[in-house]
């Protein structure tokens, strides 16, 4: 038990810290004061509490991943390590663009997605995870998926950016949220690198099945909801090159582009481990 205990405590201190970060964000960027419409750009002591936060959830991630019997893995720890890549992505881009008006959304998510170890510890050993090849479609998969999460999530917050807009809604919210078209440029440089990733994800599986799983492919619902989700952003991405796709229209493709990215290897999982009882 005090094993347990002492390997759930960074996931415990990681969620802590995302969860104190998003509300001083919050309380700071969001929440209305004397000037609505004056923004307060990312200091560097922030910075650097976002950058601590995920060291301790790269830890924990580590720790619990790995260990002397191979690689362990689970829906829960999938939410967490795509979070954890997300609110890196986010960091990264505070240093070009100003990305502090996100922050309150994003750390409570992250703060809820690296609690999830915590409330279902539930794991399975990873076959052939030492394998090149393997380890290789295990990293564009989880940096896909990562992308395409904040990706939805930009999606979200342009979406209440313009109907802000529309509305002609004044708030420091708003104020502190990137310009919308540096937000829909952004947005689409994403989808663009996300789905290059889950194509090679997506193509790795079908093609190299055997060699990555030790098993030919089997069209289940996990293979179609990946299938699904690539089409919708392939035609996405298309439909904006050659005619110029935006607005609510890319936001709605994108969403449910993502929902069924998300159904494809989380939902299915949860079932299996959480519904089912299988690990």
């Amino acid at each position: 038990m005090s094993d347990i205990v002492i390997q759930l405590a960074p996931h415990a201190l990681a969620a802590l810290a995302y969860g104190l970060l998003g509300a001083h964000f919050w309380n700071t960027r969001w929440r209305e004061g004397e000037n609505p419409g004056v923004a307060r750009p990312m200091l560097g002591w922030e910075r650097g509490a976002i950058a601590a936060a995920l060291t301790i959830h790269a830890f924990a991630l580590y720790s619990a991943l790995f260990s002397d019997a191979g690689m362990r893995f689970s829906f829960s720890f999938a939410l967490s390590l795509m979070m954890w890549l997300a609110v890196l992505i986010y960091w990264l881009e505070s240093f070009m663009a100003r990305m502090e008006g996100l922050q309150p959304m994003v750390l409570p998510l992250a703060a809820l997605c690296t609690a999830m170890p915590m409330i279902f510890p539930q794991v399975h050993l990873v076959a052939h995870a030492s394998a090149t090849g393997f380890k290789l479609h295990f990293l564009a998969a989880m940096l896909a998926y990562s992308l395409l999460t904040l990706s939805a999530l930009h999606a979200i917050f342009m979406g209440f950016t313009e109907n802000a807009l529309h509305r002609r809604s004044l708030r420091r919210s708003l104020a502190t949220l990137p310009p919308l078209l540096t937000m829909e440029s952004l947005l689409f440089r994403m989808l663009l690198a996300g789905f290059v990733l889950l194509t090679l994800t997506v193509g790795s599986g079908v093609f190299f099945s055997e060699a990555l799983f030790g098993k030919p492919m089997t069209l289940d619902h996990k293979t179609l909801f990946a299938f699904a989700s690539w089409g919708i952003f392939a035609t996405l991405l298309v439909g904006r090159h050659f005619w110029g796709w935006r607005g609510r229209h890319a936001l709605r493709l994108t969403l449910a582009g993502f929902a069924l990215l998300l159904l494809a290897y989380v939902g299915s999982r949860f079932v299996a481990e959480v519904v089912l009882g299988r690990l």
